[in-house]
């Protein structure tokens, strides 16, 4: 692991916070965390207020849609005439009639009712009045301390909700009846089987990089890979733009700029800025997901070192994840926003909501039409938006870090939530060409290596001969499923900016997601949870990717609140990917002399008009090696790896001859 410069010593040393007295941010689930004690009804252990987020339907979507078409055609009079956020709500957000009927509603159940944001509502009162209002019953739960995580209590509802009649034609999801947390991040690193021997990469970093190896790359070598060092070159850094992060855990900013400090960057050091929504996450810790906040800043603020950051900062809930990136779309700030948390999209079924799904009108859905209006708001006012696709490669659902993989529950073609919504550009993962070698601890073996001749598809199949010498099986080595994420939404159906690109893709037939060891319902008794739809034809991710491979992957700047300050090394996953996309789009804003939106649009523009090749002109080269599990590399579209690489300066370029620059 690289040492800390000494010259750095001084700058963690002053720009470290005092010790904070909050409590830590709540742990993030796990295969090994405690099963959920029930303690009974809410109001019996919990007499105050509670809110809940109610998420209203768009006065107008039809024409909402529209305007987005129009926004980002180069032939239209609107193109790139973004709204404002008051523009948004005085044309597309409900109604003041439609906000006093919903009003009206609940405050026959005593409930107070006031306006969050656009198109969000913040619904107040005491436990009885709710559970009166959605005619549910809610439960306190608690989950015990766990190793170094500390216990905590969340409430659910134990019985379906529904909505009062008046409100429901109006209503879109109704979120935070549960409180239990929701997301996990899609930061991965090397399993303990792998960490056991020696990693040794070969070969040469890229030139103009960090000149560390592979797995300990900083933001430098980023640039060197993907082409932005010639915007560099022309002076453009981000400067004038803002940068948004939407997180689940609180963060120390010394860190961060720390780790500007050792990749030669000059910020200014007012650059970042902290919103705590919902009340925030609490004090940054190893088992709320803390260094993945990190990651997120050290990476969006090290591609675009002239940017500003914003960071917005919420617990680990699906109403604060919904809060967060309301109050960072209708604050309108931030010119270009990424999230690196997610979850299987279906997970969003666990709440109640009047609203069916678009394939078979039938199941229930929650947060995931919340946020593909709130992310429409955000492309008609020129954010552009970036999500981690996953690192479980084609089957998100079964993430070993809460224990899914098989045969706890069965193995399914499944994709990530918010990266499946068409708003918002999916962020995808390859692994770097090169030769790793790993010692074993027995000398009497001899090294294994393994040689990548051309940047492929991140999957770990490539080390099953490893786990073979190592004596275990895919599953018990850790590195399967693991991978990027990739593949088709059952719930969104294929965006119109998808519909002429070859290589995408259906829905598979004959998947399903059946609980056999109570990993999502806590039941001893298998539990058929869900029946995939066939032939769907819905929205393929990821959109691009980059490295995200931990092997060939990243340095991260992190304290932890268990040993304290340290640089972590070999870190990976598409939680890589989206803060870095989101640095250089604020360049891209910056070379193009304004906001440039839903990258989707240009992206698959650029490849359906020949941008997409092996020239090094190219603004876009194919992945075609390797595969996420299932889906295997190829082009121009594949979901295993989508359009591939971005060359930035030559993106640049590009969007500008098709007429995305002033």
């Amino acid at each position: 692991m690289p040492k800390l410069p000494s010259r750095l010593l001084s700058v963690v040393a002053a720009l470290a916070l005092p010790a904070s007295v909050a409590l830590a941010g709540v742990p993030i689930p796990s295969a090994t965390t405690p099963k959920p004690l029930d303690l009974g009804a809410l109001e019996a252990t919990s007499s105050g207020p509670i809110t809940v987020t109610i998420a209203m339907k768009l006065h107008d979507p039809d024409g909402a849609l529209a305007l987005l078409q129009a926004l980002y055609d180069p032939k239209s009079a609107s193109f790139h005439n973004f709204l404002s956020a008051d523009e948004f709500r005085a044309r597309f957000a409900p109604s003041a009639a439609d906000v006093a009927t919903v009003t009206a509603s609940f405050a026959k159940f005593g409930l107070s009712v006031e306006r969050a944001s656009s198109t969000t509502l913040r619904v107040t009162g005491t436990p009885a009045q709710l559970e009166a209002a959605f005619a549910t019953n809610l439960h306190r739960f608690s989950v015990a301390a766990e190793g170094t995580k500390e216990a905590y209590s969340f409430r659910a509802p134990v019985k379906a909700a529904t909505i009062p009649a008046e409100a429901a034609p109006l209503v879109q999801a109704v979120i935070g009846l549960s409180t239990r947390p929701a997301f996990h991040p899609h930061m991965k690193k090397l399993p303990d089987s792998i960490r056991s021997v020696a990693s040794k990469p070969q070969g040469s970093a890229p030139a103009g990089g960090s000149g560390y190896p592979p797995g300990e790359f900083l933001v430098n070598d980023f640039a060197a890979l993907y082409g932005v060092d010639p915007l560099y070159a022309k002076g453009v850094t981000g400067k004038g733009k803002t940068l948004g992060i939407v997180t689940l855990a609180a963060f120390t900013p010394s860190d961060a700029f720390a780790y500007w400090s050792a990749a030669g960057l000059t910020v200014n050091p007012n650059r970042l800025t902290v919103v705590n929504v919902d009340g925030g996450p609490g004090a940054p810790s190893d088992a709320s997901g803390s260094d993945e906040t990190s990651l997120d800043v050290e990476q969006s603020g090290g591609v675009a070192p002239g940017a500003n950051v914003i960071v917005y900062q919420a617990p680990n809930t699906s109403q604060a994840f919904v809060d967060a990136f309301a109050s960072a779309i209708d604050a309108n700030i931030a010119d270009t926003i990424s999230t690196s948390w997610g979850e299987w999209e279906w997970f969003d079924n666990l709440e109640n909501s009047p609203v069916t799904t678009q394939y078979n009108g039938s199941t229930q859905v929650s947060t995931l039409q919340a946020y593909d209006e709130l992310f429409l708001q955000a492309a008609l006012q020129g954010q552009s938006l970036f999500a981690s696709a996953g690192d479980s490669g084609a089957y998100d659902v079964n993430d070993a870090s809460y224990g899914a993989v098989p045969p706890n529950v069965s193995l399914a073609l499944t994709v990530d939530s918010p990266a499946s919504d068409p708003f918002i550009t999916a962020a995808g993962g390859t692994t770097l060409p090169g030769t790793q070698t790993f010692t074993f601890n027995d000398p009497s073996l001899p090294p294994f290596s393994v040689t990548i001749k051309n940047e492929r598809v991140w999957s770990w199949d490539y080390l099953d001969g490893l786990c073979t010498e190592l004596g275990y099986t895919p599953i018990a080595c850790g590195i399967f499923p693991v991978g990027g994420g990739g593949g088709v939404s059952v719930y969104f159906k294929t965006p119109f900016y998808q519909s002429f690109t070859p290589g995408i893709r259906r829905s598979q037939p004959n998947q399903s997601v059946t609980d056999y060891a109570g990993i999502f319902t806590g039941s001893s008794t298998p539990t058929l949870l869900y029946n995939l739809p066939a032939n769907y034809p819905g929205r393929n991710l990821p959109d691009v990717s980059a490295n995200a491979d931990p092997d060939t992957g990243y340095q991260i700047y992190y304290t932890s609140d268990q040993t304290g300050f340290g640089i972590l090394t070999f870190i990976g996953g598409t939680s890589f990917v989206a803060p870095q996309l989101n640095g250089v789009t604020a360049l891209l804003n910056q070379y193009l002399h304004g906001r440039v939106g839903l990258m989707n649009i240009p992206y698959y523009l650029i490849s359906d008009l020949g941008g997409s090749g092996a020239s090094s002109k190219s603004p876009l080269h194919p992945i075609k090696y390797g595969n996420n599990e299932f889906y295997n590399g190829g082009a121009p579209y594949t979901p295993a790896a989508g359009l591939g690489v971005i060359n930035a300066a030559n993106l640049a370029e590009a969007m500008h001859d098709i007429g995305f620059g002033r």
